[in-house]
């Protein structure tokens, strides 16, 4: 028989060894999960100067003061992804030993190609005077169509030259 000479015990014991190895492993994809959106940071740059006073008029009337460039940057940071993936690579890959350090190296690669994304994001803001004096900005995903000084109408479907 196949388990002839092996006691109760052991197999217990290596059962509970095992359960034990993987619910370490779990524990450490779930830290890793965690712990990636620490891994990049985003910036955004922005000012709000207030906003337009009463309800608007129908057409309300103004000119353009300023159009203001936003960028908007997210910048990975392959280090800490490379860091974190070493960490949890040489867990994942038994502690100790020639696994641990084949799972360090390739947590630490896949880390740092996970974390290493970045992107810049441009828009632009026109500021608009009215005539009773509010301030309203408005916001374009490409270049606006306005200058500084140029005469605007806000109606209820947007803003257009005057």
């Amino acid at each position: 028989m196949l388990w002839e000479g092996i006691t109760p015990g052991l197999i217990s014991q290596t059962h509970r060894g095992f359960t034990m190895k993987i619910l370490r492993r779990i524990a450490f994809v779930l830290l890793v999960a965690m712990l990636m959106p620490a891994c990049a940071t985003e910036e955004t740059a922005s000012s709000n100067w207030g906003e337009a006073q009463g309800p608007p008029a129908w057409v309300r009337y103004g000119t353009v003061t300023n159009v203001r460039e936003v960028i908007q940057r997210r910048e990975g940071d392959p280090a800490g992804g490379a860091l974190a993936g070493a960490i949890i690579g040489s867990i994942l890959g038994g502690g100790r030993g020639p696994g641990a350090l084949f799972g360090a190296m390739g947590g630490a690669a896949v880390g740092a190609a996970a974390s290493s994304e970045s992107y810049e994001q441009r828009s632009y803001e026109v500021w608009v005077r009215f005539q009773d004096g509010a301030y309203q900005s408005f916001r374009y995903a490409s270049y606006p169509p306005f200058r500084p000084g140029d005469p605007v109408a806000l109606t209820p479907r947007g803003l257009y030259h005057a």
